[in-house]
């Protein structure tokens, strides 16, 4: 009887040491279950507790992370709770970066770019290209504005851009008594240069000179009777040209100088004459003209045996002749 006693004693010693012993997993709500692992599978655990009773299968998702990290220390259950473990992140090591000095390119000195220029051959190609046609400029101004070149290019000289710019705000220079209309006129040849209407130049000059030569070596010279010269040809009027430059050709000076070649009929002085215009594209023959504006003016062309309209804009005129259309 006494060791039935003892043996009992041994039992419940060993319970309460068990119990002494068992674990404590912590859930994720907070609470905590206290026990031995009986079972272990995918679905979870399941623990005798300390009261002597057998929970239910508490599922890994329940656990919170301690009680995984407890849960893994057992051999039954290590393989079934590893992998709801979270992985903490990489802690990331703040990494030294060393400077090093390194050579660095000397900026050149900060100047004008009028010194610029200068301080280079380029620059200085540069700059007596724009004084040269700087220069250039003042001496189409002095035409343009009918002032003196030579006064005008030396102004451009002394005052870059500025000189030539003076003279073309100033007004065009009108002689005492002369009108625009003057000014549009041809400027003249010496009139010993302007040979006889219906005599050709160069047979004026050849008589001339046959003169001239025969007066300095002492010969006689004798003039041809009418009845010894042949036949005389049709003379025609000399033809009148106008040339840029000259000339300046607009809306104004077409209007004026050539109103005879505006009517559907010409009539008069005019009849026989046609317009000979020479542009850069070519030259034109012309009967009539049909339109006109402030920029351009249309001609009646004769090309071979058809006419056709040509608008041609007074930019590009070089020199207008008007002559006798056998001529």
């Amino acid at each position: 009887m006494r060791k039935i006693l003892w043996i009992t004693f041994g039992f419940w010693l060993c319970g309460l040491l068990c119990i002494a012993n068992a674990e404590t997993y912590q859930l994720a709500d907070g609470t905590s279950v206290s026990g031995d692992i009986i079972s272990a599978n995918d679905d979870g655990v399941l623990f005798h507790t300390t009261d002597d009773k057998y929970s239910d299968r508490i599922p890994w998702t329940k656990f919170s992370q301690d009680g995984l990290k407890t849960l893994v220390k057992n051999p039954k259950a290590a393989s079934y709770a590893e992998p709801f473990i979270e992985t903490p992140p990489p802690v990331h090591t703040a990494t030294e970066v060393h400077v090093h000095n390194v050579a660095r390119l000397e900026l050149p000195p900060k100047g004008s770019v009028i010194g610029g220029l200068f301080s280079s051959s380029l620059g200085i190609i540069v700059i007596l290209l724009i004084y040269g046609a700087n220069i250039y400029a003042g001496y189409e101004v002095a035409v343009f504005r009918a002032r003196p070149p030579a006064v005008v290019m030396g102004l451009s000289a002394v005052l870059p851009i500025v000189g030539p710019i003076i003279f073309l705000s100033m007004p065009t220079l009108i002689p005492p008594g002369a009108t625009e209309e003057d000014m549009q006129t041809e400027t003249g040849a010496p009139p010993e240069a302007i040979a006889p209407a219906g005599v050709p130049a160069a047979q004026t000059q050849t008589t001339e000179s046959v003169q001239v030569t025969a007066a300095s070596s002492g010969w006689k010279t004798t003039t041809p009777s009418p009845a010894a010269a042949a036949p005389a040809a049709p003379s025609y009027p000399a033809p009148e040209v106008f040339q840029r430059g000259q000339f300046t050709f607009n809306k104004r000076f077409i209007e004026t100088k050539f109103s005879g070649f505006f009517g559907m009929v010409r009539t008069g002085a005019n009849k026989d004459m046609v317009l000979v215009i020479k542009t850069g594209k070519g030259q034109y023959v012309a009967d009539r003209i049909t339109r006109i504006s402030a920029n351009d003016a249309h001609f009646e062309v004769v090309s071979g045996a058809s006419r056709q309209e040509v608008m041609i804009s007074f930019g590009e005129i070089q020199e207008m002749q008007l002559k006798h259309k056998d001529a």
